[in-house]
């Protein structure tokens, strides 16, 4: 599992600088290794509390981005590039489907992710669901998180250390590219556009 993990090292020091474009996924037999290893199948329930699984997706594109409704910074920022990037795709960008999954199950029940969600863009979904379910979705993603309780806070008042990049999945569900935090509107719109009939 060593020569994996030398790989994954070298494909997000490519996204964060730069190197990696749509070219080099086709032509790269080692970044496709690293595709697989993102995504799968999950089951969990949308902002309206009805059950949703990766299926429900097939057909269109997901750009997906984990993260909770009560992150102070690194999360609202994430959306919004992502919004953005939707709004500058204009038409085309309908053929994507923008989900903001929570890794905060705790706390970010359907309903409040539903006022979360909407105030970023109005396509934007939110998905959660039972601890297990969100524990097999992030480990599907390989997304780190992990609780922090600062000291002198009240216990349900923590924080929580999480992954922060957004993956573009296609109409079948496979892994395209992903995003790294930070990640300009414009240049994840013309990367995703490359990925679009």
């Amino acid at each position: 599992m060593m020569w994996v993990r030398l790989v994954f090292c070298a494909f997000l020091f490519m996204l964060t600088n730069g190197v990696f474009s749509p070219a080099f996924a086709t032509e790269n037999k080692e970044t496709h290794v690293i595709a697989n290893l993102f995504g799968g199948p999950f089951d969990l329930v949308n902002q309206d509390g009805k059950p949703v699984t990766d299926r429900s997706f097939r057909g269109r594109y997901m750009l997906i981005y984990f993260g909770y409704t009560y992150c102070p910074d690194i999360c609202p920022t994430g959306l919004s590039t992502m919004a953005m990037a939707l709004d500058l795709l204009k038409e085309r960008g309908a053929k994507i489907q923008p989900i903001f999954v929570s890794i905060d199950p705790e706390r970010d029940q359907p309903a409040f992710l539903k006022q979360y969600v909407t105030a970023f863009h109005p396509r934007l979904i939110g998905l959660t669901g039972s601890e297990k379910q969100v524990r097999a979705i992030a480990k599907a993603y390989r997304v780190h998180r992990s609780k922090v309780i600062e000291k002198g806070k009240p216990a349900d008042e923590y924080l929580v250390n999480h992954s922060s990049i957004t993956y573009l999945m296609g109409p079948d569900g496979r892994f395209l590219t992903m995003f790294p935090h930070g990640s300009d509107p414009a240049v994840m719109a013309k990367a995703i556009e490359k990925y679009l009939p």
